[in-house]
């Protein structure tokens, strides 16, 4: 090799290597738990709310699976499904935002990541929204901060409880300052609702991080976790560089938070419908609606 071939050589970008996780759920007959190996039958694996028998490990699920997990068979009716992202900033790192956009979309038949409607769980009326990680990590874009507002505002407007199921990465970044507006704006809304003297319940489920934690997954009336969820803002590493200490092994955990006062409950999957009628009931839900429009 000449020495002109040896530098031509090393100019050549690297190899790019896509590495792509595995999904916890699988899409065969039988799934096998993360943590301790179960093998289940898939099947009954859904029938307790995709939550191992052994171990209690909740596996990620899809928004239309805890969608029928909470609203009562028929009851759900989406709000905005044809709010869709566009690309404002034209932004391109390894690959355009549009085709990442674009993928997303086929991959998971959603618009953006996040669901929002009207529903009725254990014939309570709910607003609820539910973020999806599948898309774009469940980060906050202008699509989603747009359709939590909107579904705030129309819970307040007929005076409905609200539930939010938080799964989320973060801001998206693709979006820049247009992403991270939409905390203050969401933020605004579920002031409004709460002058109302309205219930407002975020259910935090792995991972909820970033822009999300520091904004609407923070401002319930009562904060419901699901177990060993990740909740924070910045990563571990990072606050570990920043104080320069090891940090406790079960931190950012929603164990941990709950024993240091951020988070009021820990429910399991399977309870959670039961628990969440309790709390509307007891908050008087059923008297708060009962002048409004039903679903």
């Amino acid at each position: 090799m000449s020495l002109f071939d040896w530098f031509a050589d090393r100019r050549k970008p690297p190899p790019v290597v896509r590495v792509t996780q595995e999904p916890e759920e699988g899409d065969g007959l039988w799934s096998k738990c993360p943590d301790c190996g179960l093998v289940v039958y898939r099947k009954d694996l859904i029938a307790n709310a995709s939550v191992c028998k052994g171990c209690g490990h909740h596996h990620r699920i899809h928004s239309e699976e805890r969608i029928r997990l909470i609203a009562d068979p028929g009851s759900f009716e989406q709000l905005d499904a044809d709010v869709a992202p566009t690309d404002p900033l034209a932004f391109k790192d390894r690959r355009s935002y549009t085709d990442r956009l674009r993928d997303c979309q086929q991959n998971t038949g959603l618009r953006d990541a996040v669901v929002t409607g009207l529903c009725r769980s254990s014939d309570l009326p709910l607003a609820l929204g539910v973020m999806d990680f599948r898309f774009m990590g469940g980060s906050m874009g202008s699509v989603v901060g747009e359709k939590l507002t909107r579904l705030i505002e129309t819970a307040t407007a007929r005076r409905y409880p609200l539930l939010i199921v938080c799964s989320s990465g973060g801001a998206r970044m693709q979006e820049g300052m247009l992403s991270l507006m939409q905390m203050a704006k969401v933020s605004g809304a579920l002031q409004r609702h709460r002058a109302a003297e309205l219930l407002y319940i975020p259910l935090l489920t792995h991972p909820t991080t970033g822009g999300v934690t520091a904004s609407f997954a923070m401002l319930g009336d009562l904060i419901l976790a699901e177990p060993k969820a990740l909740i924070g803002f910045a990563g571990r590493r990072v606050i570990e560089q920043t104080l320069r200490e090891k940090l406790p092994d079960d931190f950012q955990t929603a164990e941990y938070l709950q024993d240091h006062g951020f988070v009021d409950a820990i429910v399991a999957r399977p309870d959670f419908r039961a628990t969440l009628a309790e709390l509307l009931r007891l908050h008087g839900c059923r008297e708060q609606v009962a002048t409004g429009a039903t679903p």
